[in-house]
């Protein structure tokens, strides 16, 4: 099945978003919450799992499943999200306005998995 162009641009961006797990493990160990453990593999975990959905949404047999996989990924995220918001060492010297964008910008992307589901 020939889905449309936007859908693989999606797969593609977070094929490459978890890909930067690996290349880049400390710039998001630098974001995760203190009260989450071992960073280093939830990072690394987190981009196999970005990857994985990614490739899955290329795929009729396996897209509705990554496309849930990816709505309930955001939405874990969101934690991630929320806490950087919770003070300058936890943003990451990101400013302030582009963390409270993060948040809409987040639900944007629920939404967005969200809509491929009809295809």
């Amino acid at each position: 099945m020939i889905y449309p162009w936007h859908l693989y641009a999606m797969a593609i961006m977070y094929v490459l978003a978890g890909i930067i797990h690996f290349l880049k493990p400390k710039m998001y160990m630098r974001i995760m919450p203190r009260y989450l453990p071992q960073h280093r593999l939830l990072v690394y975990l987190s981009g196999l799992v970005e990857i994985t959905l990614g490739i899955g949404l290329a795929f009729p047999e396996t897209k509705n499943l990554s496309i849930y996989g990816i709505i309930l990924m955001l939405i874990i995220f969101l934690s991630v999200h929320f806490y950087m918001l919770s003070s300058e060492k936890a943003g990451a010297g990101i400013p302030k306005w582009a963390l409270w964008l993060r948040i809409p910008l987040q639900f944007f992307l629920i939404w967005w998995a969200w809509f491929y589901l009809k295809f």
